[in-house]
Parts: C-alpha cells; sequence; structure tokens
C-alpha cells in the first residue's frame, strides 16, 4: 500500500503555486485548479463511501486551499479505509483477509491516480510558465 505522503507534498507544492500567483495569470488558471480539487475531493467522498457532493467555486483565491483541502481529505480518507480494511471481521466470517485486499487495491489505485494528475496540472504550469517567458 502506497503511503500518501509524497502525494500531500505534491499537492500542497501545487497548492502554494496556486497561492502566490499572480491575479492575471491565477484569473486563467484557476479553473482547471478548482476541476482538480473537485476531482480529488470526489475520490475522498467516494472512499468515505459518502454520495459525492460537487467542491463548490468560491473564487480564484481560494483555489489552492481547496486543493491543499482535497488532497489532505484524500489522504485522511486512504487512511480510514486502510484502517477499516484491517479491521478484525466479525465472528464466525469466513472471508477474513478478502476485503482487506480489495480496499488496498482501490486506495493504492485513487492513490496513484491522484499523484498522477497533480503531476500533471504541475507540468501543465510549469509548461506555461516557460513558455511564457
Amino acid at each position: 500500500m502506497p503511503e500518501p505522503m509524497p502525494f500531500l507534498a505534491a499537492a500542497e507544492r501545487l497548492a502554494d503555486r496556486f497561492r502566490s500567483m499572480p491575479q492575471s495569470r491565477l484569473t486563467a488558471l484557476a479553473p482547471e485548479g478548482l476541476a482538480l480539487a473537485r476531482r480529488l475531493a470526489g475520490w475522498a467522498q467516494q472512499l468515505e463511501g459518502l454520495a459525492v457532493r460537487e467542491l463548490p467555486e468560491v473564487g480564484i483565491f481560494a483555489v489552492g486551499d481547496q486543493i491543499a483541502l482535497a488532497a489532505h481529505e484524500l489522504a485522511a480518507a486512504a487512511a480510514e479505509r486502510r484502517t477499516a480494511a484491517g479491521a478484525p471481521s466479525a465472528p464466525g466470517a469466513d472471508d477474513e483477509g478478502l476485503g482487506e485486499d480489495a480496499a488496498d487495491t482501490e486506495v493504492e489505485q485513487v492513490l496513484a491516480e491522484a499523484g498522477v494528475l497533480v503531476a500533471e496540472v504541475a507540468q501543465r504550469l510549469a509548461t506555461t510558465r516557460s513558455a511564457r517567458t
């Protein structure tokens, strides 16, 4: 099971980049950041077994915070799912361990996809900046 720390570190760096952008650049890139935050929040809600509700648009200056919050929620949901999957089954259950493997696989896949998505957005931001200079 991968640890969420590398994903969280990358998401925090990306959130900081959004927080420090000038308004002119943020105006153009905020929709992509909000889409990322919404995707991360949706995965967190799915891992928690909740109905997926869309993260609200609260303005361009909050996008960095929304990315960070959604990333932390996803990491917490992954940790909770991992803990719940490792809990002992009900007495007399014959399928011990089967739920844990499925949960591990799902959490691993979600964290991997989230990491790739964060890296892609960060790469696009870097490419956009270098292309303009």
